[in-house]
């Protein structure tokens, strides 16, 4: 019996040492990514369009920046994103390859059945440590508001009173924009970064917070991070511009 009762014992042990190998010893650090709120904006449906690259550059793949700024940008609390490639099949589709004015944004937005369409240009692109990028970024599209297609019974009978037949629709258009250059040998910068990586526990790995330095990848995305969080928390907002012009 004793010698039962120490084989189970051994046994208990091996299963808790496998236990821990599995799930880890010891309080768990728990892991907040960047979340971006902006909540006076609603639930919206963005899509994001092929990167313009104006750097004078080459050494990045401009579709693949979109990609990571899609997948920055499905951070932002309220927000569905409508991947790049979709953008792209439709421009294909048009013989272009990017959006070439705000009309031609504003069409995209129909044709996708968005909310809006967010267009962005690299204006700088140096990557090596300390990496310099250059962003400027436009949001295209349809104020939130009620869905197309919802109707208020209070606003009709107003319009009828008025000799409407139909409801106006919300007019579509610039809603923000913002510019910046992120050099991280710039204080303010690198005060922004090391937040970020907190946040995205960088400190798993081997290069710790700078990781978001190092790698020319992880830049991009604090990169379209930040620009997104500006867009969509007023910090670039849009004023007087209901009319659209080409650029």
């Amino acid at each position: 019996m004793p010698a039962a009762r120490s084989r189970r014992g051994w046994i208990l042990l091996a299963l808790g040492i496998t236990g821990c190998g599995l799930v880890g010893c010891g309080p768990q650090r728990r892991v907040e990514p960047a979340v971006i709120t902006g909540s006076a904006w609603g639930p919206m449906t963005i899509a994001v369009a092929p990167a313009v690259n104006l750097s004078g550059g080459s050494d990045f793949d401009r579709d693949r920046f979109a990609d990571l700024m899609a997948s920055e940008l499905s951070y932002a609390a309220g927000v569905s994103v409508i991947p790049v490639s979709r953008v792209l099949g439709i421009l294909a589709v048009q013989g272009r390859d990017t959006v070439e004015s705000p009309t031609h944004a504003l069409e995209l937005v129909e044709l996708l059945g968005a909310d809006a369409i967010l267009v962005f240009a690299v204006t700088e692109y140096d990557p090596y440590d300390p990496p310099s990028i250059g962003l400027s970024a436009q949001l295209y599209g349809t104020r939130p508001g009620p869905r197309h297609g919802a109707v208020d019974p209070v606003a009709l009978s107003r319009q009828a009173g008025a000799g409407a037949t139909a409801p106006r629709e919300t007019p579509r258009r610039l809603l923000g924009q913002c510019q910046r250059v992120f050099d991280a040998a710039h204080e303010s910068v690198a005060v922004e970064v090391r937040e970020f990586a907190r946040l995205r526990n960088a400190d798993g790995s081997p290069y710790g917070r700078r990781r978001y330095v190092v790698s020319q990848q992880e830049y991009i995305r604090f990169c379209c991070h930040a620009t997104i969080r500006a867009l969509l928390n007023g910090q670039g907002q849009a004023s007087a511009v209901d009319a659209v012009h080409e650029w």
